[in-house]
């Protein structure tokens, strides 16, 4: 058992420095190559803060872990909007851009509650995975021309990309950009595997499900980068980087990772979708994607006491969780 958490714990390292030499390497070699500050974090950023997600819940789909690639998913989107913004919002009320609250939001609401319509009948299909992949397509392009448009009437929004691409840092040597790249690939891929493996034989030593797994050791541990970035970014009051980065995760975890994953393999869901209980983890997430809205629908800002409240229902949730294992 110990050794099991040792390399579950070796697995979250990889994937939490794989993440980060990647983001690092591929955004400095789209510098390098002309992209401009909001194209890389849209593209470059976002996917890569989510690649230890998408291969986690790869790679259990491969292996047909399927509670472990939907726990996966579901447990880390209610993890960054409950923990990560809650946390965030102790250190330093959030107080974001009125488009997040007009657009972004709504889209992960509209976007998890497709997830839901789909995940009735139990199964994830090619089809329904390639829904859900055209849509991380069209949500970038979207974001794309929402961006360079709003960046064009307000300079400080362009102003505030440069500044999250420059914290993420710069290097100028092209063989040290693909070195980085490299290693970020390989320690996602491997980290990933060490993570799925250690967490089946700790789910077998326990005696409890795949879901809990999925939903708690494992979705933890892929959240660690937007964790470490929002919170971050709310000690440096940087407020819009903060929500935005966990926004865009949420929807980038539904759709290019489970997308993905159920194209690769169907996903089916053991004992049925309502059987097994998993219908209130997701309306758990919705629930938890809701407050953020409430929160913020008239002031725009997610104070101290709110983030008091998302903590306490995250700890509420894992409480239940745990209960039921």
């Amino acid at each position: 058992m110990t050794l099991q958490l040792l390399l579950c714990f070796i697995g979250f390292a990889m994937l939490y420095y794989g993440a980060e030499w990647l983001v690092k390497g591929s955004s400095s070699l789209a510098r390098s190559l002309g992209m401009t500050p909001v194209v890389i974090g849209l593209t470059v950023v976002a996917f890569g803060t989510s690649a230890p997600e998408l291969v986690v819940s790869l790679i259990s789909s491969i292996q047909n872990k399927s509670m472990i690639a939907v726990g996966n998913v579901v447990g880390s989107n209610i993890c960054n909007i409950a923990l990560v913004l809650g946390l965030s919002a102790l250190f330093q009320p959030i107080t974001s851009h009125s488009s997040i609250v007009r657009r972004d939001i709504p889209i992960m609401l509209g976007i998890s509650l497709y997830l839901l319509l789909l995940s009735l009948n139990s199964s994830l299909g090619r089809i329904e995975g390639a829904t859900l992949f055209g849509g991380i397509i069209l949500y970038t392009f979207f974001n794309y021309y929402i961006a360079m448009k709003e960046s064009e009437q307000e300079p400080e929004m362009a102003a505030e990309c440069e500044t999250e691409i420059e914290d993420i840092g710069y290097v100028a040597s092209r063989s040290r950009q693909v070195l980085l790249i490299c290693a970020g690939i390989i320690g996602v891929v491997f980290g990933a595997q060490l993570v799925v493996n250690s967490a089946v034989n700790i789910m077998k030593v326990l005696g409890v499900s795949e879901k809990f797994i999925g939903l708690t050791i494992v979705a933890f541990g892929t959240s660690l980068p937007e964790l470490a970035t929002s919170v971050v970014a709310a000690i440096r009051k940087e407020m819009d980087i903060s929500i935005g980065n966990l926004v865009g995760s949420n929807v980038f975890n539904i759709m290019s990772v489970l997308g993905a994953a159920s194209m690769v393999r169907p996903i089916t869901i053991p004992g049925g979708f309502l059987e097994s209980g998993l219908i209130f983890d997701y309306l758990v997430m919705i629930f938890t994607s809701l407050l953020p809205w409430l929160m913020m629908r008239k002031t725009n800002t997610v104070t101290r006491g709110g983030g008091l409240l998302l903590l306490l229902c995250y700890a509420g949730y894992i409480a239940y969780l745990i209960m039921q294992a």
